[in-house]
């Protein structure tokens, strides 16, 4: 017998303890859990480097405490001609959080595409995320963030 992980919707054996997909924890006897995302404007206010990762690292905090699947950063891609700044050092950042199991993972904005290895990865653990806006755009000021 199959049921539906409750984190990422994929079909899984009803015994599983964890899902083979997403790796979380499935609740004996089932209670899908909802696919959720937020969206969150780092640079709405044209902050400092420093000021949007302390936002980003509070907002990450904050949507894990929520439940929140998928966070979608919006930081811009430097289109001034000067920068990118804050999406390279988001990056960095984020590297580091996924190194030491923080956050799931994450996928460039400019990689979320059906046709690239690296998505598709992200859209077989969360088929939720084919009917996402951003698909195919190959937006550079997005990067789209993996809670656990």
């Amino acid at each position: 017998m199959f049921v539906h992980c409750e984190t990422c919707g994929n079909r899984i054996r009803a015994e599983s303890a964890v899902c083979p997909f997403c790796g979380s924890k499935q609740t004996p006897g089932g209670g899908r859990k909802k696919f959720r995302r937020r969206t969150i404007n780092l640079k709405y206010d044209l902050p400092t480097v420093e000021d949007a990762l302390q936002r980003m690292t509070q907002r990450i905090g904050e949507a894990k405490h929520s439940g929140i699947t998928l966070l979608v950063l919006i930081h811009g891609y430097g289109s001034s001609g000067r920068g990118g700044s804050i999406r390279v050092e988001c990056r960095k950042v984020l590297d580091y959080q996924a190194s030491l199991g923080e956050i799931g993972g994450y996928l460039a904005g400019e990689a979320f595409s059906q046709n690239l290895r690296a998505a598709k990865h992200w859209l077989q653990r969360y088929p939720k995320l084919a009917e996402s806006e951003y698909l195919n755009r190959g937006n550079q000021g997005i990067t789209l963030v993996f809670l656990r």
